[in-house]
């Protein structure tokens, strides 16, 4: 991943080789840098070089320095600031789901039109994994929705639009934080897992129409399960009030 630098390199040639790691997806926010020493060693350059690109890029909010632990990928300042503002507000679950709409449809079916292979096999990748995790016995449902989660971003990767996933982070964060998953429903995680399938099919197929189609099945189904917890819960509160 790293590439030796030249003798005389300077510690912005080290700044473009982590922004480059970063805008090509192969670090997140919240991954790791290697430590100071095997940095350098990986890169060719001395220590006081990475320290003076790892500063550079901490003063611009790439990086994040956490003493003790070591050298962390920043959240993007776009992602940081839209979660900021929308934690000061309240919403509905059914408008966090319409979000979800307006952000998940569109996606699927450019990341269909796009076709970017490398980018749909992590999809496909995702959901063996959540198949596979289904199949567990007792299942982790905490497990499950980080795979959901994980698969839905792996779309919008695929659709090529950075600050589409970002927003979609922090919409997923504030789902997450507001109510249980819906695949503790019964029933729900098959259900999950069909609609994924055929999501996933049409993107293989190069068919935005179908994907944008199963995109929109999925979230209105998911909507409805959400909705329906809700409702229990309401009436179980309520029941126990009485």
């Amino acid at each position: 991943m790293w590439e030796r630098l030249s003798p005389g390199s300077v510690a912005n040639q080290v700044e473009q080789q982590i922004t480059q790691a970063i805008e090509s997806g192969r670090y997140s926010p919240g991954d790791r840098l290697p430590p100071e020493r095997e940095f350098a060693e990986l890169l060719g350059v001395s220590r006081p070089t990475v320290r003076e690109a790892i500063g550079a890029l901490k003063a611009r909010g790439v990086l994040r320095v956490v003493h003790g632990r070591g050298v962390f990928i920043a959240e993007p300042e776009t992602a940081r600031e839209l979660r900021e503002a929308l934690a000061t507000q309240r919403h509905s679950i059914s408008e966090l789901f319409a979000m979800r709409e307006v952000l998940e449809v569109p996606a699927a079916g450019w990341a269909a039109e796009r076709q970017d292979a490398e980018a749909l096999q992590r999809v496909s990748s995702v959901l063996e994994s959540m198949i596979e995790a289904t199949e567990q016995v007792p299942r982790d449902f905490e497990r499950l929705q980080q795979l959901d989660e994980a698969f839905h971003l792996a779309i919008v990767e695929a659709a090529g639009n950075k600050f589409l996933q970002q927003t979609l982070g922090v919409l997923q964060q504030i789902l997450h934080q507001g109510m249980q998953t819906t695949l503790m429903v019964p029933g729900r995680v098959e259900a999950a897992r069909e609609d994924h399938q055929r999501i996933l099919d049409a993107l293989l197929a190069g068919d935005s129409e179908a994907a944008r189609q199963a995109a929109l099945h999925h979230v209105h189904s998911a909507r409805a399960t959400a909705m329906q917890r809700l409702e229990e819960r309401a009436e179980s509160e309520a029941s126990t009030v009485s």
